[in-house]
Protein backbone atom coordinates (compact mmCIF):
# COMPACT_ATOMS: atom_id res chain seq x y z
CA UNK A 1 0.00 0.00 0.00
CA UNK A 2 0.65 3.21 -0.36
CA UNK A 3 0.08 6.54 1.58
CA UNK A 4 -0.17 9.99 -0.44
CA UNK A 5 0.41 13.06 1.99
CA UNK A 6 -0.01 16.72 1.08
CA UNK A 7 1.64 19.42 3.18
CA UNK A 8 0.87 23.22 2.81
CA UNK A 9 3.91 25.38 4.43
CA UNK A 10 4.91 28.23 5.18
CA UNK A 11 8.67 27.65 3.97
CA UNK A 12 9.82 24.98 1.91
CA UNK A 13 13.00 24.68 3.48
CA UNK A 14 12.47 24.85 6.75
CA UNK A 15 9.64 22.00 6.26
CA UNK A 16 12.66 19.80 4.39
CA UNK A 17 15.18 20.44 7.33
CA UNK A 18 12.74 19.00 9.58
CA UNK A 19 11.12 16.58 7.72
CA UNK A 20 14.60 14.76 6.72
CA UNK A 21 15.21 15.02 10.12
CA UNK A 22 12.36 12.41 10.57
CA UNK A 23 13.66 9.65 8.26
CA UNK A 24 14.54 7.36 10.84
CA UNK A 25 11.01 7.75 12.87
CA UNK A 26 9.25 7.22 9.46
CA UNK A 27 11.21 4.04 8.33
CA UNK A 28 10.44 2.81 12.10
CA UNK A 29 6.80 3.30 11.34
CA UNK A 30 7.20 1.25 8.31
CA UNK A 31 7.46 3.95 5.81
CA UNK A 32 9.60 3.91 2.90
CA UNK A 33 9.43 7.78 0.80
CA UNK A 34 9.08 7.31 -2.66
CA UNK A 35 9.32 10.91 -4.23
CA UNK A 36 8.26 14.57 -3.11
CA UNK A 37 6.41 16.68 -5.27
CA UNK A 38 5.65 20.39 -5.14
CA UNK A 39 2.75 22.33 -6.75
CA UNK A 40 3.58 23.97 -9.84
CA UNK A 41 3.96 27.58 -9.30
CA UNK A 42 2.91 26.79 -5.64
CA UNK A 43 6.13 25.88 -3.50
CA UNK A 44 4.28 25.92 -0.26
CA UNK A 45 1.91 22.77 -1.58
CA UNK A 46 4.12 19.79 -1.05
CA UNK A 47 3.12 15.77 -2.15
CA UNK A 48 4.55 13.04 -0.56
CA UNK A 49 3.99 9.21 -1.72
CA UNK A 50 5.21 6.81 0.59
CA UNK A 51 5.52 2.81 0.41
CA UNK A 52 3.16 1.65 3.91
CA UNK A 53 4.69 -1.90 4.90
CA UNK A 54 2.88 -2.03 8.18
CA UNK A 55 -0.60 -0.09 7.59
CA UNK A 56 -1.19 -0.30 11.47
CA UNK A 57 2.42 1.48 12.19
CA UNK A 58 1.72 3.76 9.84
CA UNK A 59 -1.29 4.96 10.65
CA UNK A 60 -0.23 5.03 14.57
CA UNK A 61 2.68 7.31 13.21
CA UNK A 62 0.42 9.96 11.15
CA UNK A 63 -2.11 9.83 13.97
CA UNK A 64 0.22 10.55 16.66
CA UNK A 65 0.86 13.97 18.87
CA UNK A 66 4.26 13.24 17.58
CA UNK A 67 3.68 13.51 14.26
CA UNK A 68 1.14 17.07 15.03
CA UNK A 69 4.17 18.15 16.99
CA UNK A 70 6.77 17.77 14.33
CA UNK A 71 4.35 19.03 11.91
CA UNK A 72 3.57 22.32 13.79
CA UNK A 73 7.22 22.88 14.13
CA UNK A 74 8.04 22.03 10.65
CA UNK A 75 5.36 25.10 9.53
CA UNK A 76 2.45 22.85 8.24
CA UNK A 77 -0.46 24.97 7.78
CA UNK A 78 -3.04 21.70 6.52
CA UNK A 79 -1.92 18.17 5.59
CA UNK A 80 -3.85 15.47 4.62
CA UNK A 81 -2.59 11.59 4.00
CA UNK A 82 -4.61 8.89 2.25
CA UNK A 83 -4.20 5.83 2.13
CA UNK A 84 -3.80 4.16 -1.67
CA UNK A 85 -4.23 0.95 -2.77
CA UNK A 86 -3.73 -0.46 -6.37
CA UNK A 87 -6.70 -1.57 -8.25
Amino acid sequence: MQVLCRYDLDDFAGWKTQFDADTEAQRNAGLSLLQIWQEHGNPTRVFCLFEANDLDKARDFIDSPRARARAEKAGVRDAACHILETV
